[in-house]
């Protein structure tokens, strides 16, 4: 069959590197894609929110599945518009409807599903410019760190957390007021700071059935032992030593099989993957967020361990037949490292050349942030720029694969960091 995958970064130039690999794909198509990615498919020039285009190109390919990259096609509405149209309705679309896509298009909807269906998580209240008075008095019952999130999509910058109640209700009159994100702080959640070890776990759901993916650490921070602002992911690690056996049978019990069912029982559409970002709370799951893709770098783990057909395992997401569908695992553990632009996240500059990609054979080199120049060499296009990823069978021994990897590619104000793993090799 003829695929098309939506999106430019890390994420689905793994994505793109597996659904290659199947025998059910005839032809891939990435829109926009990246460097990496045109090595796997044939990358077209179609943003991935122009969804008349994307059906139009759609029809004009004989494409029999489109697997959504990032989220905001999905909140935009694509598998709507698709399955709203006869001559698109025929195409496996892997995403959920619109409404699902309200799980990460908006906090205060995620908590009240989350509420409604008994789904552990922190105590909160969301507020608007109407509200603000009553959201400085809620801040003033909860005890430090305060936590603030933005309602709607704010590219992975709206979730401040402050130690200083005055800096918080500041904060607070920022978001709502000055609209300090935008739209997308026009209700701004409030809730309970949670303390613990964070935990990504994905997972396929057709609506009715699921499957567990490989689970992930990501690390967020730009500086060595978690400092520094906030990033879209500084590297990742699957397996995670403490989500053992007896705490995954939690997060099934407690959190997958609820949300599943939450979603059948609301009668949402919803074919595709579930992120839940989790915190290990004393032992207990939590859930901090839903996301309703797949995340980033965690997609550059996460997949390379799924040893099954990724377009098998799609076709049954799609089709409802995801209980017969198989899914085996690679024992091995994986490490990614990202190489970032220097400033990032702040101001970066892009358009610097790469070299030493051809270097190493002992690791997978996903392109986030690339582009070929006019020469056709591969240049910086982005903050975060490449994922090296690698297998062992410790964390040691693929960290270490990883690092080996990037001391042999270069460019102008590379950064990384040199940490990632090392929090989870500690007795």
């Amino acid at each position: 069959m003829n695929i098309l995958l939506l999106g430019s970064g890390g994420r689905e130039h793994a994505l793109a590197w597996k659904i290659s690999q199947s025998s059910h794909c005839a032809r891939l198509f990435i829109a926009p894609g990246n460097a990496g990615t045109s090595a796997c498919g044939e990358n077209v020039p179609i943003a991935v929110n122009d969804i008349p285009a994307i059906g139009e190109f759609c029809l004009r390919e004989s494409i029999a599945m489109v697997v959504v990259g990032p989220e905001e096609p999905l909140v935009l509405g694509i598998q709507d518009y698709f399955a709203a149209d006869e001559r698109l309705a025929r195409i496996r679309l892997i995403g959920p409807s619109a409404e699902g896509a309200k799980l990460e298009g908006s906090k205060d909807y995620a908590k009240s599903f989350m509420m409604r269906h008994r789904i552990p998580t922190a105590a909160y209240q969301s507020f608007t410019t109407k509200t603000l008075a009553e959201g400085i008095d809620f801040l003033d019952t909860l005890r430090p760190p305060y936590v603030l999130k933005a309602d709607g999509l704010a590219a992975g910058k709206g979730v401040v957390i402050l130690e200083d109640l005055a800096a918080a209700k500041e904060e607070l009159s920022s978001m709502l007021v000055q609209r300090k994100f935008g739209a997308a702080s026009s209700r701004v959640v409030i809730e309970e700071f949670l303390s613990g070890i964070e935990l990504s776990v994905f997972v396929l759901t057709d609506g009715k059935d699921y499957k567990i993916l490989p689970e992930a650490k990501d690390y967020k921070r730009i500086g060595d032992g978690d400092k520094g602002p906030n990033t879209g992911g500084m590297g990742a690690v699957s397996p995670v030593p403490f989500a053992d056996a007896d705490f995954m049978k939690k997060v099934e019990e407690q959190i997958v099989r609820p949300t599943v069912n939450g979603l059948r029982s609301d009668c949402i559409v919803y074919h595709g993957w579930i992120f839940i970002g989790l915190m290990n709370v004393d032992g207990e799951p939590k859930v901090i967020e839903y996301n309703v893709r797949m995340g980033d770098p965690e997609t550059e783990v996460v997949i390379p361990r799924i040893t099954s057909d990724l377009v098998s395992l799609l076709q049954a997401t799609a089709d409802g037949t995801l209980a017969q569908a198989p899914l085996t695992v690679d024992p091995r553990s994986a490490v990614t490292v990202m190489l970032v632009s220097g400033g990032y996240p702040d101001a970066y500059e892009k358009g610097k050349s790469i070299l030493g990609l051809d270097a190493s054979t002992d690791s997978l080199l996903f392109h986030a942030g690339t582009a070929r120049a006019a020469d056709h060499s591969v240049i910086s296009a982005g903050g975060r720029v490449l994922a090296v990823t690698s297998y062992g069978t410790t964390i040691a021994e693929a960290r270490n694969k990883s690092y080996a990897s990037i001391s042999h590619i270069c460019y102008d104000k590379m950064n990384f960091r040199k940490d990632i793993g090392l929090d989870l090799m500690k007795d």
